[in-house]
């Protein structure tokens, strides 16, 4: 019972930390520090990954009309939407970096960069940027105000700052996209939509990648705790991402770039405390 509870914490925290530009992972690591859950090294590897699965399902199910290529017409027929499937071509170009580094370095990085200082580093290093980047872009009109407006040339270099987040944990994968967004005068709104659909196939390859590596040799307490952690930040993830998209139509991310800073020289203190007692 007492891993169940964890677990529903755990989906909670998912589903406010993926949306926010504040570090998912980060902040799941530094919760595992505190509350450690009482499963395998290769269990909480993989759940790590897959409870994220919840988080873009509420994606797919906000955005629906926005993403599904199809259409259904008078006569009851299912037609092609041209300009879906070329924000989808958009989406795969910005994928392909991750996509590749998450491939071949997948092992290593959760061998050697998965811990509480490489966190601690990228949340303030990223909150630096996003405090820079908006104070840059004050008085700027941006170039990019529509989905449809985002060239390829866009899509890839956006693509280009999540490999940051793919390597570096702590670094947020939606934190990367916004900033490598905003640098190029993507408007707030389409970085932070663009941000969300490019989740869906990076999230499911890497889930795809974690549940292989893992095999399917659940117990059903593993079960459970998957599960659960996956329903609870699917329905937080809902509110979160309602939330953020009416919070930036009239609010920058200069907040969340206060609150990284603040918690990543949090969380070193902790750990420099911990490692002289």
């Amino acid at each position: 019972m007492i891993e169940i509870l964890k677990s529903i914490l755990y989906g909670i925290v998912e589903g406010i930390t993926e949306w926010l530009p504040i570090s998912s992972t980060g902040h799941m690591i530094l919760l595992e520090e505190i509350m450690p859950m009482n499963v395998s090294k290769s269990f909480w590897s993989m759940f790590l990954v897959v409870i994220q699965l919840g988080a873009i399902l509420a994606v797919v199910v906000l955005y629906w009309n926005k993403i599904f290529p199809f259409r259904k017409n008078k006569e009851g027929k299912y037609t092609s939407v041209k300009s879906i499937w070329i924000l989808w071509s958009k989406i795969l170009v910005a994928t392909i970096p991750a996509a590749f580094i998450g491939l071949a370095l997948d092992d290593w990085i959760d061998a050697h960069l998965y811990n509480g200082f490489v966190v601690a580093i990228m949340l303030i290093l990223v909150g630096v940027a996003f405090i820079y980047i908006e104070n840059r872009n004050k008085d700027m009109c941006p170039s990019v105000n529509s989905l449809s407006a985002l060239s390829y040339k866009d899509a890839l270099i956006i693509g280009l700052f999540q490999v940051v987040a793919a390597v570096l944990p702590g670094t947020s994968r939606s934190g990367a996209t916004i900033v490598g967004g905003l640098m190029i005068g993507v408007s707030r709104a389409v970085a932070a939509e663009f941000t969300f659909f490019l989740a869906i196939p990076v999230m499911f390859g890497a889930s795809l990648l974690k549940l292989v590596k893992f095999g399917l040799a659940f117990s059903v307490l593993e079960f459970f705790i998957l599960v659960i952690g996956m329903v609870v930040a699917f329905f937080v993830s809902i509110f979160v991402i309602r939330f953020l998209m009416s919070y930036i139509k009239k609010h920058d991310f200069k907040v969340f770039g206060w609150y990284r800073i603040v918690l990543g020289a949090f969380v070193l203190i902790f750990f420099a405390i911990r490692a002289l007692l």
